[in-house]
């Protein structure tokens, strides 16, 4: 296994064959314990968080029949965008993965639900749960790192239209569930090779189309016209909603596999790849989100990203119970467990957004004294060719090397 970002040390390398295969023994061990033991009070979990968020919907909306006034406005757009978190988050996603399915409740299965997002769960599946799940973090197999629309590593080739991904990004979090129903329909993939008119995708473009319009009849259509007089109000209230959910829902899932200390991957790495190997790709390539019991539930608990990865079928409410026996294998394993608390864990994934949005050592290398020049250089390599980037992307990632090794250095004597 090797990661695809140029380090000075690959963050496996003191790991042998055997090591792997034992970490990946004493993981299905943590997976098995939790099959033993679902139950009850599992059951009872999801049916109180899916009636939570129905009675929360359904009060919010009824709140919103009377949004032509203020207070009633603000209470029914807030009560909405949490219900429609927890709907996307806790439910919908977890519900989708099979989470549930053990219970043999047809309301509550894979095989049934929708969801209330504009792509349909059919095509989600296979994307997310088939696609992601199994590529994670591999670099042109993982269209989910960078959405197929973001430069996310620094192997990549800088070109000058990378310049726009921090307002590509933001577009994608305030309309992200559109933004997913493209990702799920393959729609970059399908222009560039011109496999537009084949019947599947015609097919596939039909469904997201029908799942759309039923979501914006709901939401921009009958919930308006109940209310009446409150029509317009009504209107931006629900898009507001979704608005707050989508932004949530990006940023919660952006924290996942896209801030600083994250790998990625060749594709080369993963040929032959055991269940072991696989299990230590998940691990290096997802990222926690520290917080209280709220955060993880409105995360879906997706702020146990790492435990997400390494067992996306077993229930979300026992995420934070193996926790710690999962981080107490990264230390015996000497492996880097990336947790940060929410706000700074965002701030890591845009930072690293807008780092790569530059050339390699760009951000590192510019101060307040050489922004003039930087600017410069920056203007010779958008205007420059292919040859001209190279030379100048060698000398500021040379520069950055340098700038780098003076901390690293002390980093290590302390």
């Amino acid at each position: 296994m090797t990661t695809i970002q140029k380090k000075d040390e690959n963050p496996v390398a003191h790991l042998t064959p055997e090591d792997i295969e034992q970490l990946g023994r004493e993981l299905d061990a943590i997976r098995q314990e939790v099959l033993d033991t679902r139950g009850a009070s599992d059951a009872k979990y999801i049916r109180s968080v899916i009636a939570t968020q129905r009675y929360l919907e359904l009060g919010s909306r009824a709140v919103l029949l009377f949004s032509l006034f203020p207070p009633a406005w603000f209470v029914g757009t807030a009560g909405l965008s949490v219900a429609k978190i927890l709907e996307n988050m806790e439910i919908g996603h977890n519900v989708l993965h099979g989470q549930w399915d053990w219970m043999r409740d047809p309301k509550i299965h894979s095989t049934t639900w929708e969801w209330d997002n504009a792509t349909p769960a059919e095509q989600w599946k296979h994307s997310h749960n088939e696609l992601h799940h199994t590529y994670t973090n591999v670099i042109g197999k993982d269209n989910d790192l960078g959405y197929g629309i973001m430069r996310v590593d620094e192997d990549q080739p800088w070109e000058p239209f990378h310049l726009g991904q921090p307002l590509w990004n933001f577009l994608n979090a305030c309309f992200f569930e559109y933004g997913i129903a493209a990702y799920d329909l393959e729609l970059r993939g399908n222009l560039a090779k011109g496999t537009t008119k084949s019947p599947e995708f015609k097919e596939n473009s039909r469904k997201v189309l029908r799942k759309i319009g039923r979501q914006v009849t709901k939401d921009y259509v009958v919930h308006p016209l109940l209310s009446g007089p409150s029509f317009f109000h009504t209107l931006s209230a629900n898009f507001v909603a979704n608005v707050v959910r989508n932004v949530w829902s990006h940023s919660v899932i952006m924290c996942g596999h896209f801030p600083e200390g994250v790998e990625t991957f060749e594709k080369r790495s993963i040929d032959g790849e055991t269940k072991a190997e696989w299990y230590l790709r998940q691990m290096l390539g997802s990222a926690n989100i520290s917080g209280s019991k709220l955060v993880h539930i409105m995360s879906g608990n997706l702020s146990h990203q790492i435990e997400h990865h390494l067992f996306p079928d077993l229930p979300s409410n026992r995420y934070a119970e193996i926790a710690p026996k999962v981080r107490a294998l990264f230390e015996k394993y000497d492996l880097n467990y990336c947790s940060r608390p929410l706000v700074p864990q965002v701030y890591s994934a845009w930072h690293k957004v807008v780092r790569l949005s530059l050339p390699n050592g760009w951000l590192d290398t510019t101060t307040v004294r050489n922004l003039p020049s930087q600017l410069k250089t920056l203007g010779q390599m958008i205007k420059g060719g292919p040859r001209v980037r190279r030379v100048a992307q060698a000398r500021m990632t040379q520069l950055a090397r340098r700038k780098r090794a003076p901390a690293k250095v002390a980093a290590a004597a302390a």
